[in-house]
């Protein structure tokens, strides 16, 4: 096998993979507001785009990071993926209020 050759395919991939993210991170939130005829594009296309990304093989940190971001930014447009509030308290934390409360 050339390393050579492998060395620039992987580069030519993240570099594809970064052009990517740049994109949806231009374009996801004007979409995501849309007109006075609402989104443009739902939070499920991007949501879908993104997991996408993440499905892809040798991501690096740096663009680990830039999709957990964006896909935390889509959260706040799309209620129905959001956690229930008891869900996103740390363990524990509603049987140390409770205690409280009783005592």
């Amino acid at each position: 096998m050339d390393h050579t050759q492998t060395a620039t395919n992987n580069a030519l991939f993240a570099t594809l993979i970064d052009k990517d993210i740049a994109h949806i991170r231009r374009v996801m939130e004007p979409s995501l507001l849309g007109d006075l005829g609402g989104s443009i594009l739902p939070p499920a296309y991007w949501r879908k785009r993104l997991n996408a990304l993440l499905d892809a093989e040798h991501l690096t940190h740096a663009q680990l990071c830039a999709v957990d971001g964006l896909l935390l930014k889509l959260d706040r447009f799309d209620p129905a993926a959001r956690l229930p509030e008891w869900k996103a308290m740390p363990l524990g934390a509603h049987e140390s209020r409770q205690r409280r409360a009783s005592v």
